[in-house]
């Protein structure tokens, strides 16, 4: 009989610090693998913890409750060999992000990360100290290599060097977030590795949302000509398996010098149940972001313990994309929508809110701000007098309607969630302590000729409009003054986009910003001094879904004092 090594990936969705339900999730899909037979089952980086558990790894009693779990779950693992990320620590109190291999109630063996990353949203260098030795097992007449994310990165690094020793199989567990545009990029990285190590290579990421972040999963099995064969969904837990013959160059010897931290002489080829067929459709790009957004949403207000979130509808294409998504993510039951019309809210603003309440199925409040807002001016018109209205009567709005949200947030315990874009928030179109108010940032990193192309795209997948048709007819406005317009102050957005695309996402400077879109120069200056100029807004803001390969946060850390400039 042919050897065959039946691999099995969990993609799961863990929760940072929820120590004894991670275990649990994990003991669920082993006995699910265990079911139909499989020899090893693999999971995410740092999964008994969470990713990323961030300054939890300054407590030295969270990093000792962390391996207690492991060595509970060690205790439950019978005859499946288990490979799980956790949190190691040595003699002298250095950690080390790690992968425990279990087998028949033991920890036979521990790999320790090597390359840590530190750029962007990684600081495990703040956190971790680099693994020395890369982990190669046996596994009957197979040799197994163990990596950890970034591990796998790197060209000819970790990987060529455990192929070196013989490894014909490569198990990588990743926690490796999503972007737009991540997905080929890791395929592509993958295919490389395959090519330099002429071996299989059984990739499992993480799925689930953490703060800011999204990890989508889509967890994969390459064979050695770097064919896929097999792929989990995205942004869904799932289970995938594979059957690896041991053949050919898939066969080999471990080389003297290897650690053989688990050798089972006795492994033998055994009858397996026939393996369910899968297909899993790749999502193209707009489908990855919204549900990206989704499943950010989602996993930010169960993690957190909210059952409802409320929005403030003001009939714009940003709250109705918010609470399309927000519907999708936690169910129309448990999204609350309120409008809160001024003098200055037109009747078709305020017909489309009803409207929108309506085809979502959600419920809809309504609280006009007017005579709140005529008791500030009276309150402020003796100290006032003389002056003329200008931004400070438009933020007043907004803040009142910020408090009305805070205040059913305080009574009934609802998330507050913002409907800001990534374009609003770059320049400061936005009032702190007012639109900004809430817990999280739905559409935080989305700009706003995305916000559009999202808003149809969610339009197209019903048999109906969600979203009305004059909502993207409309000319965009924040409705606080008379005849209002965002272009008054703004260029028009798929130039703001555009600039905003070049100095936020890459850094580019003035000059070659000019050189390469051709737009006014005064215009590019404009954008970037009203970007510079509203940092300390952008600190002040909640989180918010990152879909960018640099969103507002970890990615861009500017000090909020600062006078250089380069214009």
């Amino acid at each position: 009989m042919e050897e065959i090594l039946r691999i099995a990936l969990a993609q799961i969705n863990v929760t940072v610090g929820d120590l004894k339900g991670n275990v649990e999730k994990i003991l669920d899909f082993t006995m699910q693998a265990q079911r139909l037979k499989a020899d090893i089952i693999t999971f995410p980086e740092l999964a008994i913890c969470g990713y990323p558990p961030e300054d939890l790894l300054l407590k030295k009693y969270f990093v000792t409750d962390n391996i207690k779990a492991l060595h509970s779950l060690v205790e439950r693992i019978s005859d499946i060999v288990v490979i799980v990320g956790f949190v190691d620590r040595d003699k002298e109190g250095n950690l080390y992000n790690a992968a425990g291999l279990i087998h028949k109630g033991k920890l036979k063996g521990i790999a320790h990360k090597i390359e840590l990353p530190n750029y962007g949203v990684f600081d495990e260098k703040r956190y971790f100290q680099p693994g020395n030795r890369p982990f190669v097992f046996t596994l009957g007449k197979a040799v197994l290599g163990v990596n950890i994310c970034e591990d796998i990165w790197i060209k000819g690094g970790v990987a060529k060097y455990q192929g070196d020793q013989g490894a014909r199989l490569f198990i990588n567990i990743s926690a490796s977030p999503y972007h737009s545009g991540k997905v080929i990029l890791r395929e592509k990285m993958l295919k490389e590795r395959v090519k330099e190590t002429n071996a299989y290579i059984c990739y499992n990421n993480l799925v689930g949302g953490q703060d800011e972040l999204v990890f989508d999963g889509m967890s994969m099995i390459l064979d050695a000509k770097g064919k896929k064969i097999v792929t989990a969904k995205q942004f869904e837990e799932d289970l995938v398996f594979a059957d690896i013959p041991i053949t050919g160059k898939n066969k080999s010897k471990a080389r003297v010098g290897c650690k053989y931290y688990i050798k089972l002489d006795n492994f033998k080829a055994t009858e397996k149940p026939d393996l369910p067929k899968r297909y899993c459709k790749k999502l193209d790009r707009i489908s990855e972001i919204y549900n990206a957004l989704v499943l950010g949403t989602r996993d930010y207000v169960r993690k957190n313990g909210f059952k409802k979130a409320v929005i403030g509808l003001s009939g714009g294409i940003d709250s109705c994309l918010t609470a399309v998504i927000a519907r999708d993510a936690i169910g129309k039951e448990n999204v609350i929508g309120i409008s809160m019309p001024s003098r200055y809210s037109s009747p078709e603003t305020q017909s489309d809110v009803k409207v929108l309440a309506d085809n979502l199925g959600i419920r809809l409040i309504t609280v006009p701000i007017d005579s709140i807002f005529s008791m500030y001016l009276l309150v402020l018109e003796k100290e006032f007098l003389g002056l003329a209205r200008d931004v400070t009567e438009e933020n007043l709005q907004a803040r009142i309607r910020g408090n009305i949200l805070m205040a059913f947030s305080n009574k009934f315990g609802w998330l507050v969630l913002t409907t800001g874009n990534k374009s609003e928030t770059s320049v400061g179109y936005c009032t702190l302590y007012g639109d900004m108010a809430g817990g999280f940032a739905v559409i935080k990193d989305v700009l706003k000729v995305l916000v559009y192309r999202l808003a149809r795209f969610r339009n197209e997948k019903e048999d109906r409009r969600l979203i009305p048709d004059s909502v993207f007819k409309r000319e965009p406005s924040a409705e606080l003054k008379m005849n209002q317009k965002d272009r008054d102050i703004l260029p028009p957005y798929p130039v703001l986009d555009a600039i905003l695309k070049e100095y936020v996402e890459k850094d580019v400077g003035f000059e070659q910003i000019v050189s390469s879109t051709k737009f006014n120069s005064e215009v590019v200056k404009d954008v970037i001094q009203k970007v510079d100029k509203n940092e300390y807004k952008r600190r002040q803001a909640p989180p918010g879904v990152k879909i960018t390969p640099k969103a507002f946060g970890k990615d861009r850390r500017l000090p909020i004092v600062n006078k250089y400039k380069e214009y």
